[in-house]
């Protein structure tokens, strides 16, 4: 019985030791190492540490992941114009010196919440004041969120932390002045679509001009080019049948007769109140020759 309560002793000394003297660090986490009060080194690796039991040596664990700070509200900013907008945004921000974030903020991440917050804003009413409504709504929203997160780095480090991303969720007008600023940006939209149909009308114009103007000078081109042709045809046949007709001149009189004949007579109905006798029916009247 006492060798039993011996090896009991035992454990129970070395389970206190191990509650007492040892702790693990997560991968996930910062450790460190307290000694009477005072930071005494600041574990950042994962694995199993030996430290003095309490009072002497106490440990605190803090995040290494990225974190968010949500805004619960918008909140009002104010353009270049004058004009009130909501503006609803995140922080994405993580430790990276905890001894510094221990000394600045005593670990109280809900103050470290709150320095980052007035830190973004100040920088968030920087940008904005030099932006109009539109340039807020529109194109600039990425360049607004990449200049605050370049000017709060350097106040960030102060207190041990990185501030890595800042996002605008949503950005919007008053109701007040939602509907005037949407009637101006509609009447500027339709001036401009306005001008871009004159613009195109006026060049369609001219384009239909000049395709018209070519195809006129192509059309005339065309029936110069077709007229010299045909009467280039027309002289050299004229010169066939001159040569032609001038190896027997009788022949090409009975024949231009023929032609007359057969032009005069072409229809039942046609008339011809002539002389017989006439040089018209000469070749009529010379049958036997």
């Amino acid at each position: 019985m006492p060798r039993i309560f011996v090896v009991i002793a035992a454990a129970l000394v070395g389970l206190f030791f191990a509650n007492t003297c040892l702790y693990v660090v997560d991968q996930r986490q910062y450790a460190i190492v307290f000694a009477l009060g005072q930071v005494d080194q600041v574990r950042s690796e994962p694995g199993l540490y030996f430290k003095l039991p309490a009072p002497f040596q106490n440990v605190a664990f803090f995040d290494k992941r990225i974190q968010t700070i949500d805004t619960p509200e918008a909140e009002r900013f104010i353009t270049s114009e004058k004009k009130n907008l909501l503006v609803d945004s995140y922080i994405k921000w993580r430790i990276v010196d905890p001894r510094l974030y221990f000394v600045r903020l005593s670990g109280d991440s809900r103050l470290a919440a709150s320095r980052m917050t007035q830190v973004v804003k100040s920088a968030l009413n920087e940008e904005i004041t030099k932006r109009t409504v539109a340039q807020m709504i529109s194109g600039e929203r990425t360049q607004v969120m990449s200049s605050v997160v370049e000017k709060v780095k350097d106040e960030a480090k102060e207190i041990g932390v990185e501030i890595v991303d800042v996002r605008l969720k949503r950005v919007d007008l008053l109701p007040e002045v939602s509907e005037s600023v949407f009637r101006r940006m509609e009447a500027e939209r339709k001036r401009v679509a306005n001008d871009l149909r004159a613009t195109g009308g006026a060049e369609a114009e001219q384009i239909r001009a000049d395709a018209d103007r070519q195809r006129e000078v192509i059309l005339a081109e065309a029936y110069r080019e077709a007229q010299t042709i045909k009467g280039e045809g027309d002289a050299k046949a004229a010169s066939i049948y001159n040569a032609s007709f001038g190896r027997n001149p009788e022949f090409f009189s009975f024949y231009r007769s023929l032609e007359a004949y057969k032009k005069s007579l072409a229809s039942k109905q046609d008339v011809m109140v002539v002389d017989p006798k006439s040089d018209f029916f000469r070749f009529m009247q010379s049958q036997g020759k």
